[in-house]
């Protein structure tokens, strides 16, 4: 399968605190990929190296082929229009009501008449799984799902391939979040997206990742689908599987199975 993300020998250093040292792996194409790991451990770090918020001090990222470390911000416009980002507390701008956040980028990035932008993003905020009265509201009349969902909708305003998510279910209620997962397992199938999550939801895990990195100790820890890695004997990921939250998502995602 191809990769549409190559992370190769990343090293990353805050001055003298080391995050990221060799850290190797990809995203292909088609699949929900995860990150994972405790707080401090570099996952958001490495989100926005990706993403070019940051750079590493050495190593290589390649997205869509393309390297990405040391690009220019003019070089780099023509990858950030083939991906969307929903950033962990959405980003959204406060003094914009929800259509015209989402249809922000086209604005930016397209010659669309105001019109025809106004219906693309009202589109965008319905596959968001939004009422159509939400368009219409500013973000601070959100409940703090709707505000999920209204930021998953503006990353997808440009049609992207590929959709970052960053902590897309913190501070969510169960009900919330388990209707957030399902939403991100419609997206990836009626879209055709490959998506790259960092969470620390293990129920959202369990129900929607393909494969799972976890970081930690600087470097990739392992690589895997939830049940390989639920059997690994690192004792950092022994921790993460089967601490008390690990085997509460475990033992719900057993009887989900034999439902």
């Amino acid at each position: 399968m191809t990769a549409i993300i190559e992370i190769n020998n990343i090293c990353t250093r805050f001055g003298d605190a080391v995050v990221h040292e060799d850290v190797t792996l990809d995203v292909r194409r088609g699949e929900i990929f995860s990150l994972v790991g405790g707080s401090g451990c570099g996952k958001s770090t490495l989100l926005r190296e990706i993403i070019m918020l940051q750079a590493p001090v050495s190593g290589s990222i390649r997205v869509f082929g393309q390297e990405v470390v040391g690009l220019s911000d003019e070089a780099a416009l023509p990858l950030r229009k083939r991906w969307g980002v929903m950033f962990e507390r959405g980003a959204l701008f406060s003094s914009l009501t929800v259509l015209e956040n989402v249809g922000l980028p086209l604005r930016e990035h397209t010659s669309l008449d105001s019109g025809l932008i106004d219906e693309l993003a009202a589109v965008k905020i319905s596959l968001a799984g939004l009422p159509s009265a939400a368009a219409a509201k500013f973000p601070n009349e959100l409940s703090g799902g709707m505000r999920k969902r209204a930021a998953l909708a503006r990353a997808l305003a440009l049609d992207p391939e590929l959709v970052f998510l960053d902590e897309p279910t913190a501070g969510l209620d169960p009900l919330s979040a388990s209707g957030f997962d399902e939403l991100v397992l419609n997206l990836k199938e009626s879209l055709g997206l490959t998506i790259m999550m960092v969470t620390h939801d293990l129920d959202l895990l369990w129900r929607v990742a393909d494969r799972v990195a976890v970081l930690g100790e600087n470097r990739v820890l392992g690589i895997g689908t939830m049940e390989t890695l639920s059997h690994e004997e690192h004792p950092i990921i022994r921790e993460y599987f089967y601490g008390p939250r690990g085997r509460a998502a475990w033992q719900q995602e057993d009887l989900q199975g034999t439902a």
